[in-house]
């Protein structure tokens, strides 16, 4: 069972910069230790699990069919009214929730192979994906979370996944709890 830190209503609503850079200038609190895990290259559950001394696991806060909001429709290139493959998780390491992670997956990238996307369970999707030399991923984007609490991220980061034509979006929601 989820902590109360990871209820899916601590997403918050997230402006997205294309680079750290252009964030950081709206928001020097990125800096320092969050903006280690900002910048991290590749496999973030990877790293998760590194930092961990005694145990990590995946909390499934909801996955299923729903609409993508407005911003994630048009950076998948997706019609806005589409439904879309979402599944939000806490990833905990120690029993304490580090990072909230929602992921959007088109209709037309869970045909054929695609379709274990809709499977992971407790996996890892990173475990998936950087597991799948056919995945790459795109840039980064950097977000500023607007906060209605203290336990809620401060920042973010998202990058879109590439199979051929298919892709996904990953977002990476930041907890206080990771680098306090």
């Amino acid at each position: 069972m989820p902590s109360r830190d990871c209820n899916p209503a601590c997403i918050p609503r997230t402006d997205w910069y294309r680079s750290f850079a252009a964030a950081a200038l709206r928001s020097p609190a990125v800096h320092g230790k969050l903006g280690k895990w900002l910048k991290l290259e590749g496999s973030l559950t990877r790293a998760l699990q590194l930092q961990c001394r005694e145990s990590f696991h995946v909390d499934i806060l909801q996955e299923g069919f729903a609409r993508p909001s407005l911003e994630e429709a048009r950076t998948l290139g997706i019609p806005i009214r589409q439904n879309a493959w979402i599944r939000e998780v806490c990833l905990t390491g120690d029993n304490t929730p580090w990072v909230l992670a929602r992921t959007v997956i088109p209709l037309s990238t869970l045909a054929g192979r695609g379709r274990r996307l809709r499977n992971l369970g407790r996996r890892p999707l990173g475990a998936y994906l950087f597991s799948n030399p056919e995945w790459q991923r795109g840039p980064f984007e950097t977000g500023l979370c607007h906060r209605s609490s203290s336990h809620q991220p401060l920042a973010a980061r998202r990058s879109r996944f590439f199979s051929g034509h298919h892709g996904l979006l990953v977002g990476e929601y930041f907890l206080p709890t990771l680098f306090s």
